[in-house]
């Protein structure tokens, strides 16, 4: 295998993009300038970017273009819900690609950033040199309803006191959704930290702590999962099935699906429906690992992934 220059760990470029609608998305560089391109997407949506997100890639190997979505993180206005669509998403990348001069990346993305990287890859394949996709997240009405309600079967009580948190009739997702959208900056944000707590529940397996919040993580938290609860709300701005449609544009695109054995976030079906509408797919289950993209194993899988993408013929 051949040899690569140390990279430093932190940016060796960042900036701000503007991308029309009042938008503008802080995006980094990092890695080697001369390594292959990999746009990362981050999940959510809402969540935005961290230093973390780049430890996992090998920074030696490649150029690694991260961002936050519009609404998130550093991109500004945070929060904002205007002109915050699936489509705007998939049009900013193309201008980031166009605002970095890079002819073709490796995507990759987890949770909602695997949905956001399929939707991208779909309709800009020319730009797209294969795709690793971790944790995988189609969006479906099923796939929401599982998190929100189907999951209590994993920890009945821990569900409980989440649904508490938004009592009345009808789907949990949407009374949480309905609270969170609401006016009322208090009442979001205790259903927002119920949000979390529920969360992290599921990635811990078991019931965790009800989160505390300084005046500045609660502002951020609250704009975070507004962002989110605007997705949900329009399901994630794709039609009922979109998802096979998309599956469908990749052609012969390669793509690799990562999964965790204990993801009880994003249930395993999601991935084998993901592959089995891509035949030339390679689905990998992944041991001693969930939906957390940082546990070890998870990690190691991504970065394996990524090197075989790297390392096949014709993907300079």
């Amino acid at each position: 295998m051949a040899t690569h220059p140390t990279a430093p760990p932190h940016p060796w470029n960042d900036g701000l993009l503007d991308v029309g609608d009042d938008h503008t998305l802080w995006f980094e560089q990092c890695g080697n300038p001369a390594g292959m391109p990999l746009l990362f997407l981050h999940g959510g949506p809402g969540s935005g970017c961290s230093p973390r997100h780049r430890d996992l890639f090998d920074l030696t190997r490649f150029r690694v273009v991260l961002f936050d979505q519009r609404g998130c993180g550093r991109s500004t206005p945070r929060g904002s819900l205007a002109a915050n669509t699936t489509d705007h998403l998939v049009a900013d990348i193309e201008r980031l690609r166009a605002h970095l001069g890079v002819e073709r990346w490796l995507v990759s993305g987890g949770s909602w950033g695997s949905t956001l990287a399929l939707a991208y890859c779909a309709r800009h394949p020319e730009a797209c040199l294969g795709a690793v996709l971790r944790g995988i997240f189609l969006a479906r009405r099923e796939d929401i309803a599982w998190f929100f309600e189907g999951a209590a079967t994993q920890l009945p009580a821990a569900h409980a006191e989440f649904a508490a948190c938004v009592p009345g009739g009808g789907r949990l997702a949407e009374r949480v959704v309905e609270a969170v959208l609401g006016a009322d900056d208090a009442r979001a944000l205790a259903v927002v930290r119920r949000w979390m707590q529920w969360e992290e529940s599921l990635t811990l397996g078991r019931p965790a702590a009800l989160p505390q919040l300084d005046a500045e993580t609660a502002a951020r938290m609250l704009d975070k999962y507004r962002v989110q609860a605007h997705y949900l709300h329009h399901d994630c701005f794709l039609p009922e099935g979109e998802w096979r449609r998309l599956a469908a544009s990749l052609g012969d695109l390669p793509v690799v699906l990562l999964h965790g054995r204990q993801d009880a976030i994003c249930r395993p079906e999601g991935a084998l429906a993901l592959h089995a509408a891509l035949p030339g797919s390679r689905l990998q289950w992944v041991e001693n690992a969930g939906h957390n993209p940082f546990d070890p194993a998870m990690m190691a899988a991504l970065r394996a992934a990524c090197a075989e993408m790297a390392d096949a013929p014709g993907r300079t």
